[in-house]
């Protein structure tokens, strides 16, 4: 897990939402949804997972999440990224699964039914309902209050539907418009939220028959009211009039400005944009100026119509786009706003975070560190580490860290050129003389702190080349490794003590952060370089024989062993030329 993602993690918020995982290339790989973001999205990197799973989080790389208004928008929010983004880890969601509406027909007598595809027919659609169970059952009471017909096509006499008072009959009796129109009227507005008076009408119901200890119909009014709570739940991810829109809204807060772009295609929110940037006048001036030159870009196009916050100058917002504007006051555009704002919110308020966790890490980190050193803060801290193996090949490495962070293109390589065997003490004096000779020939900046990846020994050995060869008072530490190649002590002063650090503290993560960096960078480069000399051999100093030859010899003999015990007749039969196969045979003899 890198330090991206446990940064987030530590800021994600406890609401619903939908969260993307991406890889290292920003691919999404997979889409989920969360009754509580911080509690679902953490689980992925605690605790054990089976194969699949870690297969999952073994390619996560980095997240994002957009937060919802309720538990049921994230499903449908889940849904429609899926079928956006095809996420290769969502194998089970990868059909075209769609959640129910329910459908007023616009014919002469119009019928009440469910329906998972939505046409232009000028029915009316409600929904789409994630419950799916719930709907049905609205469905089956809006059935009992209203009578509608049933019968897909009208038969020639009444159903049982009419003799159970739940349809007009319009097979056998005239049936005036105006009392459809009247019910069509009455569905729509309990549809559309107005369901208030029945539910109150069954909730008098329920505590009646309760009241008459009849416990088997106070169940049946209880259930009916539970599926009209569950399936007349506000959600604002997907609308049935498949109009194109984009959704801006903006948070502004300590000279930054953060716009969420909500992009609905078809009806659905299927996508979102995040700019976070700052700001230096008026964020209304500065969100027109953005959505300018939003739409410059080839990427974007414009669609029917865009959703923007009342304190934008909707004038202004015309001239610049030419579409459509509009600044709702109420209803779904309106939440639909509200929550792209919230997102914007959000967003803000995790940059700022994230921002705090970083200086706790690196600035302040440094600052508390030349506290407890006394000495003046260590901006430039440069760190010392050699590497070999029983003193072949040795190197050294340096690495620096400016006010707590990586600087890659400061860092050197050195080979050691002086120093025969495994001597660690001279092999750091040589790389200290030759960085800090360098340093003050060449005028580059000095370190504030130095720091050398060892004990009192290699400590004491770089004090005397610094002090009594290049008469220079640099602040000198050492650190010191455990039993366990992890950071332990901290050595400080002249004479040299052990300086105690909270194991716990931001200034001890660092110096590990600056050991483990310096051990890498060493051990790296030494590897590296024994990679070039494990392929050298005796054949490389042979007249005649090249890369291609060699490749000959290995294959025909197997190793250089088996080229010794071989006959000067062997390699002139490979086609060797006879002077290059005589110097061969008496080089190998040697």
């Amino acid at each position: 897990m890198n330090d991206t993602i446990k940064n987030k993690l530590a800021l994600l918020p406890d609401q619903p939402g939908c969260y993307l995982m991406k890889d290292r290339q920003g691919t999404i790989i997979y889409v989920g949804k969360a009754k509580v973001l911080k509690n679902r999205v953490r689980s992925y990197f605690t605790g054990s997972h089976d194969g699949k799973t870690q297969r999952l989080v073994s390619e996560i790389e980095d997240f994002e999440y957009i937060v919802t208004s309720s538990n049921i928008e994230a499903l449908l929010l889940e849904l429609n990224l899926i079928k956006k983004h095809d996420p290769k880890y969502n194998v089970m969601l990868k059909d075209d699964k769609t959640y129910p509406f329910i459908k007023l027909t616009a014919e002469r007598h119009p019928r009440l039914i469910t329906t998972r595809k939505v046409k232009k027919d000028k029915g009316k659609y409600f929904g789409p309902y994630p419950n799916v169970g719930a709907a049905n059952e609205t469905k089956k009471l809006l059935d009992r209050i209203y009578p509608l017909r049933k019968c897909s096509t009208l038969p020639d006499r009444v159903c049982l539907y009419y003799h159970l008072g739940q349809c007009l009959a319009p097979c056998v009796n005239e049936v005036p418009e105006a009392t459809y129109q009247e019910m069509v009227e009455e569905i729509t507005k309990f549809l559309n939220g107005g369901y208030k008076e029945i539910k109150n009408e069954l909730t008098e119901k329920m505590l009646k028959a309760s009241e008459e200890l009849d416990f088997e119909r106070a169940k049946e009014f209880r259930d009916q009211i539970a599926h009209i709570e569950s399936t007349m739940e506000k959600q604002k991810m997907t609308s049935t009039d498949f109009t194109d829109r984009d959704v801006f809204a903006y948070a502004v807060d300590k000279g930054w400005m953060c716009v969420q772009v909500f992009f609905v295609r078809q009806g659905k929110l299927i996508e979102r944009d995040v700019s976070m940037f700052p700001i230096y006048s008026e964020p209304e001036e500065e969100f027109l100026t953005f959505l300018g030159r939003f739409y410059d870009q080839a990427s974007h196009f414009k669609p029917k119509e865009i959703l923007l916050p009342e304190k934008v100058d909707e004038q202004l917002a015309n001239a610049l786009l030419n579409v459509k504007i509009i600044q709702p006051k109420r209803g779904q555009k309106k939440d639909l706003l509200l929550l792209a704002k919230k997102n914007a919110t959000i967003a803000l308020k995790e940059k700022f975070s994230l921002v705090e966790r970083d200086e706790q890490r690196t600035i302040k980190a440094v600052e508390q560190l030349g506290a407890q050193l006394g000495i003046a803060t260590p901006h430039r801290i440069e760190a010392f580490d050699n590497s070999n193996i029983q003193g072949t090949d040795p190197v050294s490495a340096m690495v620096v860290f400016i006010d707590g962070k990586p600087s890659k293109r400061d860092y050197r390589k050195y080979k050691i050129k002086t120093v025969t065997g495994p001597d660690d003490y001279d092999s750091m004096r040589e790389v200290v003389r030759r960085r800090y000779s360098r340093a003050l020939k060449e005028a580059l900046p000095l370190p504030d702190l130095i720091m050398i990846d060892g004990g009192k020994g290699h400590v004491e050995a770089v004090r005397d080349v610094l002090e009594n060869e290049l008469g220079l008072d640099i602040p000198l530490s050492g650190l010191v490794k455990d039993d366990k190649h992890r950071t332990s002590q901290l050595l400080f002063g002249n004479p040299l003590e052990m300086i105690p650090l909270a194991r716990n503290s931001q200034e001890f993560y660092l110096l590990q952060r600056i050991q483990d960096e310096v051990h890498r960078f060493a051990i790296t480069f030494h590897r590296q370089l024994r990679g070039k000399t494990a392929f050298q051999s005796i054949l490389d100093d042979i007249p005649g024989i090249g890369e291609k030859r060699k490749k000959q010899l290995l294959k025909a003999f197997g190793s250089v062993k088996k080229m010794k015990e071989a006959s000067l007749q062997e390699f002139r039969d490979l086609g060797i030329p006879p002077n290059t196969a005589e110097l061969l045979f008496r080089k190998l003899q040697e």
